[in-house]
């Protein structure tokens, strides 16, 4: 069954860009002449936090970019969910679905808070590939990386135990979401968002982090992951 609610979603909450600060992974890689253009073209929209804007199966017009927020993209895994990846200011997501030959998305997307999304129709996105090499360059790129992450990622399910998937993860979110100067992490995560990140359950994952707060290496308050001790963390994992 191919669902076409994102369709219908962009038609009722679509407007036009207006003010673009072009810093997205898209705007910075093509030509400013074509600038304009993504101004006239591309569409704002406006997420709430735990709204699901792509729906796994559904019929993908185009490709979205962050503008302001924070999303999770996931999919279904058995009966259980799945956060593929996280997705910040300036990325590209919906990109999964970009084919020849199949439109439907193989992931879902929500916003992880209140977020503003640059919508992009596809057949537009196609052009300015075509016209931009080094876009064009540059997304293979993000497609390369973003495959070897995902089969690390995948490996890391079969080799390593809760524990060690969980540390690496959180050295890799640290690394790309940064902490602040109190040493927190930039982004707040439930237990049930790690625990579908790092492909185990919520009650094992608990079980993780009591003990990492227990060995002083990290709080959990509230969504809030603060990092007590880095090095002995990344001594934790080296000796794992």
């Amino acid at each position: 069954m191919v669902y076409i609610c994102i369709t219908a979603f962009i038609l009722i909450m679509k407007k036009k860009l207006g003010e673009c600060d072009h810093s997205c992974f898209m705007c910075k890689n093509i030509l400013k002449e074509w600038w304009e253009a993504i101004d006239i073209k591309g569409n704002s929209i406006n997420v709430k936090k735990g709204q699901k804007f792509i729906n796994e199966g559904s019929e993908m017009p185009g490709v979205f970019f962050i503008q302001k927020g924070f999303v999770k993209v996931h999919k279904h895994w058995g009966d259980r969910e799945m956060i593929v990846r996280f997705t910040k200011e300036g990325e590209i997501v919906g990109h999964r679905a970009i084919s020849s030959e199949n439109l439907l998305s193989p992931i879902s997307a929500t916003a992880m808070q209140d977020s503003v999304l640059c919508f992009i129709e596809l057949n537009f996105f196609k052009t300015l590939l075509k016209t931009n090499s080094t876009f064009a360059y540059e997304l293979m790129m993000f497609y390369a990386n973003e495959l070897l992450w995902s089969e690390q990622k995948m490996g890391s399910l079969v080799h390593l135990s809760v524990k060690e998937r969980f540390l690496v993860n959180l050295i890799y979110l640290i690394n790309y979401f940064g902490l602040d100067e109190e040493n927190i992490l930039k982004i707040e995560l439930t237990k049930t968002d790690l625990a579908a990140y790092i492909g185990s359950t919520y009650e094992t994952v608990y079980r993780t982090i009591s003990e990492l707060e227990n060995d002083k290496i990290i709080s959990f308050r509230n969504k809030i992951v603060k990092i007590i001790n880095l090095e002995k963390l990344k001594l934790h994992i080296a000796n794992t």
